[in-house]
């Protein structure tokens, strides 16, 4: 599976974006994608996930703001909506499959005025 990521950029404070990811390859073998995203001297944390059901799975500390969408065979999006500086980060997308993981190249998100 490969995994190729798009969509960050450089956006206003209260802006929005919309991250894609997109999957080829053995497709059939994803069970789940996820968006992490890691920030200047801070850990990757998972940001959104979305199982080949369309089921959404947000952690505990999600901020309500975005939205993890699309069909895990194809094209995968992360809404981003009311960005703010805190959000600027390397985002990524990440196959969970049945045999393994799959990491995409990051994209690069900076919310800045």
């Amino acid at each position: 599976v490969q995994l190729q990521a798009s969509g960050g950029g450089l956006v206003q404070p209260g802006g929005s974006l919309r991250l894609s990811c997109t999957a080829s390859g053995n497709i059939f073998s994803i069970t789940n994608m996820n968006w992490y995203r890691q920030a200047p001297g801070k850990q990757r944390e998972l940001v959104a996930t979305i199982t080949k059901n369309g089921k959404t799975v947000y952690p505990t500390s999600a901020n309500g703001r975005f939205t993890i969408s699309g069909d895990v065979k194809n094209t995968v999006y992360l809404q981003m909506n009311s960005l703010k500086p805190d959000d600027t980060a390397v985002y990524y997308c990440h196959a969970s499959l049945v045999f393994g993981i799959q990491w995409g190249q990051g994209t690069l998100v900076t919310v800045s005025s």
